[in-house]
């Protein structure tokens, strides 16, 4: 019984992780990065559908994106919503390929950057801090109900804590990879 809770909480901390790593490839860390795309839709006959579904999108340079829609009445479309989107950037289109430039990041956005990071890092830290709280509680209850004894429960807590180290330790080492990245010039 308690081994179903070490596992679903375990697979929820892979879950956080994986939500973290996907907003890290969000983030425009002055080149090209076809992920950034990933949140932005487009209108293809009335569905939303994501960028990459109606587009090649290819990264020539380290700098520069090019993205040739499959169908070129979309060629529009997909420069207006890249342009509607949050993420700052401005593409050029010749009718049939699109390009984004990626113009070098300042230090100064770097460093802000970097606190979005330590940001969104210390957020995750804290909801895996709340999954082992949940999962101690569950622990608690379990031994509450007389399911299992003292010393199982404070195993079982104890291995609560060595996941929850082992995931925190994981953020911290995504945290830094993404700040050296962000930091390289």
């Amino acid at each position: 019984m308690t081994k179903e809770v070490l596992i679903s909480h375990e697979e929820r901390m892979k879950k956080s992780i994986e939500i973290l790593k996907k907003e890290y490839a969000n983030m425009r860390a002055g080149r090209a990065n076809p992920h950034i795309l990933d949140k932005i839709m487009v209108d293809y006959y009335g569905t939303p559908t994501a960028i990459n579904q109606v587009a090649n999108v290819t990264i020539p340079e380290a700098r520069l994106m090019t993205i040739q829609p499959w169908e070129k009445t979309m060629t529009a479309v997909i420069e207006k919503a890249i342009l509607k989107s949050d993420l700052g950037i401005n593409p050029s289109s010749d009718g049939v390929i699109i390009r984004i430039a990626f113009p070098q990041l300042t230090k100064e956005r770097r460093q802000e950057l970097v606190k979005e990071v330590y940001k969104k890092a210390e957020s995750d830290k804290v909801a895996i801090r709340n999954l082992r709280r949940d999962g101690n509680e569950q622990i608690k209850k379990i031994e509450k109900d007389k399911l299992i004894t003292e010393d199982e429960s404070k195993k079982t807590q104890e291995e609560m804590q060595k996941l929850t180290d082992k995931y925190i330790k994981e953020i911290d080492s995504i945290a830094a990879a993404k700040e050296k990245e962000l930091l390289e010039v």
